[in-house]
């Protein structure tokens, strides 16, 4: 990964941590990330962005990665979306903002709530209006699973191997380290809130998914459904029920990728979004 300018940005109340790459007077592209994740998984696809000609930011979610927790323990897509506005505050359209299953929600939200364009287009990463049931509940699972952390950086390792058997366990787990925190007991546990689990949950509707379909009708900005081919959260019903709602929506498969697709298979991901944005926001290169 190249080395970028770490930005701290203010949003209502907290800092918000990302990584800034690029010419600052070129189209803009905002990364960001799953729950769970932080900005690293994004560093294959800044790169080549970044090597397109585009500016990019590459943010850390509240509370994930060097990001502040919120203090109230809130991570409900619609207070992201107003983090979401107070750093597109920041830099000039066009913009386009590409998130990968929560940060797609939190993308979602922020557009189809503001009551002006804040966007150009929108990449939706493995997520939809309607994910599958038994996708989203696993990755729930695995999320809370590991409550006392782990001894090593290597149980870590072990324990997204067995979650994610597809992928082959690296033999240099360095890269994980940076999603992990040493704790004052000397264990080391994920780096973001354990409260995130909470996120959008209610005993009544609507709930996180409901809302982004009432806001659906907003969303006219041209936009782009990456899918991965072995995904457990995308399937055939979630599509339908997206391209019914967001009709201009593109779907982009890659196939003998999961959920986690631009670490999956990060080249022929990062080739069809710059493919995409380039029709959309063509920085001349």
């Amino acid at each position: 990964m190249s080395t970028y300018e770490v930005r701290r940005f203010a949003a209502h109340g907290l800092t918000l941590v990302g990584d800034v790459g690029g010419p600052e007077n070129a189209p803009t592209v905002v990364l960001m990330h799953g729950g769970g994740q932080t900005r690293h998984s994004w560093a294959g696809t800044m790169d080549r962005l970044v090597a397109h000609g585009y500016h990019v930011i590459n943010l850390d979610a509240r509370g994930h990665g060097e990001s502040d927790w919120a203090p109230d323990g809130n991570y409900h897509p619609s207070e992201q979306a107003r983090d979401l506005w107070a750093v597109l505050k920041t830099v000039r359209r066009p913009v386009a903002l590409v998130g990968a299953s929560m940060g797609g929600m939190t993308a979602f939200h922020a557009i189809g709530s503001s009551a002006t364009p804040i966007a150009d287009a929108l990449v939706m990463v493995d997520i939809v209006l309607k994910p599958a049931p038994a996708g989203a509940d696993r990755i729930k699972a695995f999320m809370g699973a590991y409550p006392n952390g782990f001894a090593t950086v290597e149980e870590a390792a072990d324990a997204v191997a067995t979650y994610y058997p597809e992928r082959p366990r690296p033999k240099n787990i360095g890269g994980l380290r940076k999603n992990l925190r040493l704790r004052e007991d000397g264990r080391f546990r994920w780096h973001w809130d354990p409260r995130i689990l909470d996120m959008g949950q209610r005993a009544e509707p609507p709930g996180p998914f409901e809302t982004m379909s009432t806001l659906a009708p907003n969303v006219t900005l041209p936009t782009m459904l990456v899918r991965g081919g072995k995904s457990d959260v995308v399937d055939d019903e979630g599509v339908a029920d997206m391209l019914r709602l967001v009709p201009q929506t593109e779907v982009f498969e890659v196939p003998g990728a999961g959920h986690m697709v631009a670490g999956d298979m990060n080249d022929p991901f990062s080739a069809g979004v710059i493919a995409f944005l380039e029709r959309h926001l063509p920085t001349g290169i």
